[in-house]
């Protein structure tokens, strides 16, 4: 992979394009195979958003059977496609509704050519353009490859701007249903937010790329005809989960998108990706298709559990109305980059949200799954954060034998992140327990169901680690023989079955 920097100003290209970085979307299931020596087919991509449900092939009562879509395509192998793309136009207008026709229609090779083909039309070098932030990453990568001069705004401030702000923009993008947050904007504020962009002649850019998996009649494509300052994206990789084949169309009024569709790549879909989209697209219901209407059953569903699973010390995920999840892991000692690092290690592949606009290492976001995925999950949460725990805990318990054969006892270490976890007065030095699990309930430990169905072993009611006789004998131990298999032996038999 080559990064281009300034250090060779004179490249045949626009400056500002050397401080690009190199796309690296896409490939993360053989990626994670090859660095962690996971089959490909044991690793759960929960990392990428999309329809739970599977394909609509895939259904146990298929309408659609995708070999013979892709042998309808293939007819067509020999002979450029008609770039004017009227079938899948037609269908994508009828999937939409709201009064749209063809003409409103603008094909695209999934989002990010869509993206691309605005940011063209529309932003020369030096437009501001307006990105709430976290959102997609895309707005920002396609504006600056023509020059644009980004400006954040935060998501709470998208239904507050003033005027001069607008004004100066040249294009307000807002992503509904937003990723990576889940949240929904209902029409009646995004009515109101159209009117004033149009007021300020500043274009808004609806990402609805995700709207079918939540609330379709949430969407504002009905107002574009009348306004020629909207534009609204539609993606079938979402919502018919359907990443490998690239689609997606835009919809704008028919003068706007009239323009678009002269200005647009030709032939930018090609014979098999237009056939399968048109046939998706014309599937009986559209956006309330039986396919479409037992997603968003699912997804609530599956959200709803895997909502309960990750709620839980140091994690807490925002209300979602859509497929994927948003947590804020502020509480949590672990960072969002080592977080998504371990569980890839385990097989299980999560969104490290630091990538949307230097978001900060405190949120991630998770893919809802089916219930058996979801499980696995969460199970992989439990399991990275006690690996985790165990590992700084350790660490801990060396440092504080040290500190023990060097100064004496450690003492009541109340800087430990779960004191008082037992009683007044404890004694914190053995807070990871080098007996852990004893298994013993003499010790007022015990055996608890766990989330996931197992059983698991608590040391919620054991306090004889944390009194501090037992602390300065088992000190006595491990200062004189070190922390080891053999000395936890002896310590156990020397010190806690001599006060059970």
């Amino acid at each position: 992979m080559i990064i281009v920097t300034d250090q060779r100003p004179h490249l045949p290209v626009k400056k500002y394009l050397l401080s690009l970085e190199p796309c690296v979307h896409g490939g993360l299931i053989r990626k994670s195979s090859q660095k962690y020596g996971i089959p490909e087919s044991d690793i759960l991509d929960a990392s990428a958003s999309l329809n739970p449900l599977g394909t609509p092939f895939d259904q146990p009562d298929p309408e659609l059977d995708l070999q013979d879509l892709l042998d309808k395509g293939l007819e067509k192998l020999e002979q450029y496609p008609d770039n004017r793309y009227l079938e899948y136009r037609t269908a994508a207008a009828e999937f939409v509704g709201m009064g749209m026709t063809y003409e409103n229609i603008i094909p695209g090779n999934g989002s990010t050519e869509i993206i691309r083909l605005v940011a063209e039309c529309v932003v020369a070098e030096g437009d501001v353009v307006l990105i709430p932030r976290p959102t997609f990453s895309e707005y920002e990568l396609q504006c600056s490859v023509m020059g644009a001069s980004i400006k954040y705004i935060e998501q709470d401030d998208i239904f507050n701007l003033e005027d001069e702000l607008l004004a100066e923009a040249k294009i307000l993008f807002v992503c509904n249903p937003n990723n990576p947050t889940g949240k929904l904007f209902k029409k009646e504020k995004m009515e109101k937010l159209a009117e004033q962009c149009a007021a300020q002649k500043t274009i808004l850019f609806v990402d609805e790329a995700y709207i079918e998996l939540a609330e379709p009649e949430q969407s504002v494509a009905y107002l574009v005809e009348d306004n020629d300052y909207l534009f609204i994206q539609r993606s079938l990789t979402k919502s018919f989960a359907i990443p490998g084949i690239r689609m997606g169309f835009g919809v704008a009024s028919s003068k706007f998108a009239c323009v678009l569709n002269n200005a647009r790549l030709s032939w930018n879909m090609g014979c098999v990706s237009d056939t399968i989209a048109t046939a998706l697209l014309s599937m009986k219901g559209g956006v309330n298709s039986k396919y479409l209407l037992d997603s968003r059953a699912f997804i609530a569903q599956e959200r709803d559990f895997l909502m309960s699973k990750l709620s839980r010390r140091g994690f807490k995920p925002a209300e979602s109305c859509v497929n994927y999840i948003y947590v804020d892991i502020t509480d949590l000692s672990l960072n969002s980059s080592e977080l998504a690092e371990r569980m890839a290690s385990h097989g299980v592949l999560i969104r490290d949200c630091n990538s949307f606009q230097n978001n900060g290492k405190n949120h991630i976001r998770v893919a809802i799954r089916t219930r058996e995925e979801n499980e696995r999950i969460a199970d992989t949460v439990r399991q990275v954060i006690y690996e985790w725990g165990r590992e700084q805990a350790e660490m801990q318990l060396h440092e504080n034998i040290k500190v023990a054969a060097e100064c004496g006892r450690k003492g009541s270490n109340t800087d430990c992140d779960y004191y008082p976890c037992h009683f007044k007065g404890q004694d914190c030095t053995f807070c990871f327990c080098p007996f852990y699990p004893c298994e013993d309930s003499r010790t007022g430990g015990n055996w608890i169901e766990s989330s996931s169905g197992g059983q698991v072993w608590s040391c919620l009611n054991c306090n004889i680690v944390h009194e501090e006789k037992i602390v300065d004998d088992l000190l006595s131990v491990f200062v004189g023989e070190g922390l080891n298999d053999e000395s936890i032996r002896k310590a156990w038999k020397e010190v806690m079955e001599l006060n059970l």
